[in-house]
């Protein structure tokens, strides 16, 4: 077992190398919009991004997630029209719709919820849109053949390309939010351009129109489910917008994504993750690998939860060179709800983790029934929460989301896939992280705690995870 979790730990580490050194270059821009803009003007770069994030799952119609599966096991087709096939159908798709919303977009501006005046942005969003689709398949290719080092070299590459085009563009060509939509696209045209050897190698215009009805079959259900878990995702910003106002919004995403320090842990493992447990399913100790990763994956990230909980304010307000801060002094008022995100993005780690059974079961037709509940209780909560605690509320709508997609994902696919997961080690663990968390919110309320007395929390949580024999070098040799 132990040679199985070393696998895919160095795959994490490869891509949590790539995550890390990309998500801090991209989170670079958090501080650097929130001195540059006004909070209503962040707040409607980060409308028409939420936007976007819900239109990408019409452009890529589930279409990564089905060539990864059939491609790993080609049972229907051959290599190259496991590839071509649904790259094929991706293009074509992404090039009708990207041409809709850059025709139309003077129209568009009311759904995106901005002025007739930034009509150019919802164009330079249809191109970005294109552009970032049509690499999601050769991007998964990278990922199924295990190639984690050119997969994160072309992804810091493009990260890094954003970045600087944006502090260039804004700082010295004195552009406006228009920067940032023009950067991107830039660093997306970029990126295919990177990738075009993968497509030099792979493409065949041989159509297998058996491969293709399963392609379909398999990926369909991720529209809806894609649809409802960016809702799940996203959708509390233009709900805040509509209830509030473009500063509650900006102020909101800007903290929202302080978050990105535990979103980092979850990406990094989903992009080892999912080859891993596709590679591996057929294993004779597969199911008990499975459980062990589970186990492991919310100690590491029950670590990093509580670490982040009683540190977030001292990191926010240390100051930075120039007299900036991580985010500037307007967005501090929403600080309270980064705790709330963090857990939030702990159970879509866990979330994450029970996606094995349905990929391996090919039950995706109860994706859209267990992210559209998500999104139903997501959607609901925001109206009821967000008028009477603002953007708490919000927060709050989005961790309890989380967890109905939790327990949904695991009902199911333990029914298809059953796995005997270390249930009373997961007990264990919560139950000292939940109390230990709430004595550092009483305790740091009562008496404002300094770092060096606030570091006890997290030191306390290892040395009682330590001594309750969770984690067992012994087993893992098993």
């Amino acid at each position: 077992m132990i040679e199985k979790i070393k696998s895919l730990s160095k795959d994490t580490l490869i891509y949590g190398a790539n995550t890390i050194v990309g998500r801090f270059l991209g989170f670079f821009l958090v501080p650097f919009y929130t001195n540059k803009f006004l909070p209503e003007e962040y707040g409607i770069i980060t409308i028409i991004y939420s936007y976007i994030a819900i239109l990408n799952v019409f452009f890529s119609i589930g279409l990564e997630s089905g060539f990864m599966k059939f491609s790993s096991t080609l049972e229907v087709g051959s290599k190259k029209e496991n590839f071509s096939n649904p790259y094929f159908i991706v293009i074509a798709n992404s090039f009708f719709l990207s041409l809709l919303i850059y025709i139309f977009a003077p129209e568009l501006t009311g759904v995106f919820q901005v002025n007739s005046e930034y009509a150019y942005l919802i164009r330079y969003s249809a191109l970005i849109l294109f552009f970032d689709t049509i690499v999601l398949i050769p991007f998964a290719y990278l990922r199924l053949k295990n190639r984690a080092k050119s997969f994160a070299g072309i992804k810091i590459v493009n990260i890094t390309l954003n970045v600087v085009l944006n502090v260039v563009l804004i700082l010295y060509y004195n552009f406006g939010i228009e920067a940032v939509f023009i950067s991107n696209l830039i660093s997306s045209a970029v990126t295919f351009l990177m990738l075009l050897p993968v497509l030099k190698d792979n493409i065949t215009f041989k159509f297998n129109k058996d491969l293709i009805n399963e392609l379909l079959r398999f990926s369909i259900p991720y529209i809806p489910a894609g649809i409802a878990a960016n809702i799940v995702q996203i959708i509390d910003r233009p709900i805040l917008k509509y209830l509030t106002n473009d500063e509650t919004v900006g102020i909101y995403t800007a903290n929202y994504k302080l978050g990105i320090f535990m979103m980092l842990i979850v990406s990094m493992f989903e992009f080892a993750w999912r080859p891993f447990f596709l590679n591996n399913a057929k294993e004779p100790d597969a199911k008990r690998i499975f459980s062990k990763v589970l186990t492991i994956f919310v100690v590491f990230s029950s670590i990093v939860f509580l670490i982040l909980t009683v540190f977030i304010e001292n990191i926010v307000k240390m100051e930075l060179p120039f007299g900036s801060y991580l985010i500037g002094k307007a967005y501090w008022s929403g600080l309270e709800i980064v705790p709330v995100i963090l857990f939030g993005y702990l159970l879509y780690g866990m979330y994450i983790n029970f996606m094995a059974g349905i990929y391996i079961e090919k039950k995706t037709k109860y994706l859209p029934l267990i992210t559209g509940l998500g999104a139903a209780v997501n959607i609901i909560s925001n109206f009821i929460l967000i008028p009477e605690y603002s953007y708490m509320g919000a927060a709050i709508s989005t961790l309890i989301s989380y967890f109905v997609m939790t327990a949904g994902i695991f009902m199911v696919s333990q029914k298809y896939y059953h796995i005997n997961y270390e249930y009373k080690k997961l007990m264990t663990i919560f139950t000292i992280l939940l109390p230990l968390t709430g004595a550092y919110f009483y305790i740091n309320g009562e008496y404002d705690l300094s770092w060096y007395l606030k570091i006890v929390f997290p030191f306390a949580f290892v040395v009682m995870i330590y001594f309750s024999g969770i984690l067992n070098l012994k087993t893992l040799k098993e």
